[in-house]
């Protein structure tokens, strides 16, 4: 019987290397093996080649001497190298990719770690190393527990097991490291977990667990719970009444439209809803500020302030930049922002005038109001000692007097006027701040940048408006 595959040349040597197939043999017509070892050297499969006319049938003398030829002498199976051998021999028959032998794939050693309870997996998602600040994209992510809750649990450690090639060579057992948590602030660690120390919100600061305390009210604040005045975040799921004032030292978290009458947050402000004013108070944040929208509210900020729908006649103060995005309106009122502001639209030529102040430090320019109120103040006093002390019948010793005010006077007057002078240099804190509108900016709209004003006398549509220094004035480009 013929063969089914072309014999190769006679007395061709072993060949050994990844992927590459070995072809042994004796004479032409001798029957033949052809093995390949894996790049591992973990396994080697064989094609069988029967023998042609008078040639010698395999042999298993022939195959032990390729294999030892090939140096294969660990997780050889002879029982399959025999069956595939008589087969091919009996029924002169090509059996092709037959496992001959196979090694041991080491077990990786798995050091003891501590692992995240499944229940709080989401909460790894929101990992912030500056102070444990929220991501306020999604509320979702915040995650409260409870004081003795398993936050995490030990994984023992797992022995590797060393593995070994066909050619009889030990593997090394490698290490496999898992991410592993540690316990900080306000956690327990004990022999087998990891458990928050009291209630609060998870934080997790690169693997290490922290219990942020805070405060939720599940319904409104009023009389009830009385004011809220807490050290740490404050979480409100209903209103607060008129006159209830909300003090956090951290964030604010609002679930619905927040009425604010007294409210300070030392971090952030996070409203789901619109922020109502009440009263001439002024809500003092921090951080930032994401709302739907504010309505006849003063608001001062040392972050960026996110509105998605409208400001209405209120007054706006931010260290930062004001985002409306691609929809939001900002109708009325006063706005001061460092960094300008996005908006869809600004103004109304049926309300009252939209005045924008970009570029100044709002805190810089309220401390100047203030110096220069007391200037006024000392000015007007001065002017009033002047006319009394040249007044020739004054008495000398209440002349005298009046002289040491006046010296008192002047010194305070010299000290505010330095402060002034070291404050003004800061006044405008980014000359690049550009006010940037994808809609129309209204008739009657007042815009400053760095105390260059621009008065808009008709409405103009898509514009970006900065200043150009060189010209002193400012200008804007179009929209594309």
């Amino acid at each position: 019987m013929e063969r089914e595959e072309d014999t190769s040349k006679r007395e061709e040597k072993p060949q050994v290397g990844p992927e590459k197939t070995t072809i042994t043999g004796q004479h032409e017509h001798d029957g033949k093996i052809i093995i390949t070892i894996d790049e591992a050297k973990l396994s080697a499969r064989a094609d069988f080649y029967p023998p042609i006319g008078d040639g010698k049938p395999l042999t298993p003398d022939y195959i032990a001497s390729m294999l030892d030829t090939l140096q294969i002498s660990y997780g050889v199976d002879w029982n399959a190298i025999q069956e595939a051998a008589l087969e091919c021999n009996l029924n002169h028959k090509v059996i092709k990719d037959v496992l001959i032998a196979k090694g041991d794939n080491p077990t990786a050693e798995i050091p003891e770690y501590y692992e995240l309870e499944d229940t709080l997996q989401s909460a790894a998602k929101t990992i912030d190393k500056d102070a444990q600040r929220i991501d306020y994209r999604s509320i979702a992510s915040y995650i409260v527990v409870k004081k003795n809750q398993q936050l995490a649990h030990r994984k023992e450690r797992i022995t590797g097991i060393e593995g070994k090639t066909i050619q009889g060579v030990i593997i090394p057992a490698p290490i496999q490291r898992h991410e592993t948590y540690t316990a900080g602030k306000n956690t327990i660690k004990t022999e087998d977990a990891i458990l928050a120390a009291c209630d609060g919100r998870l934080v997790i600061n690169d693997h290490e667990l922290i219990v942020d305390e805070i405060l939720e009210v599940k319904g409104s604040v009023g009389y009830g719970t009385g004011h809220i005045i807490f050290p740490g975040d404050v979480i409100l799921d209903g209103n607060v009444a008129d006159g209830f004032k909300v003090y956090s030292g951290a964030s604010i978290i609002a679930k619905q439209t927040f009425d604010a009458t007294d409210v300070i947050a030392k971090k952030d402000l996070i409203v789901a809803g619109g922020i109502i004013g009440r009263g001439q108070n002024t809500i003092k944040v921090g951080g930032m500020v994401k709302a739907k929208f504010i309505q006849n509210c003063r608001l001062a900020s040392r972050g960026p302030i996110q509105v998605s729908s409208a400001i209405v006649n209120s007054t706006i103060y931010t260290l930062d930049a004001l985002d409306l995005g691609d929809k939001g309106r900002i109708i009325g009122g006063e706005i001061f922002t460092i960094h300008g502001l996005k908006a869809a639209s600004i103004g109304s030529e049926t309300g009252k005038t939209t005045r924008i102040h970009c570029g100044v430090d709002f805190t810089v320019q309220q401390e100047l109001d203030k110096l220069n109120e007391q200037f006024r103040v000392l000015s007007q006093k001065r002017e009033k000692l002047q006319k009394l002390l040249q007044d020739a019948s004054l008495e000398a010793g209440k002349k005298q007097k009046l002289e040491d005010f006046k010296k008192q006077i002047d010194a305070q007057m010299l000290l505010i006027s330095n402060k002034l002078t070291d404050l003004l240099p800061k006044l405008n804190a980014d000359e690049n701040a550009s006010v940037s509108c994808l809609g129309e900016i209204a008739k009657g709209t007042l815009i400053e940048i760095c105390h260059v004003a621009l008065f808009i006398d008709k409405p103009i549509r898509k514009v970006q408006i900065h200043l150009d220094k060189a010209q002193g004035k400012l200008v804007w480009d179009a929209i594309k």
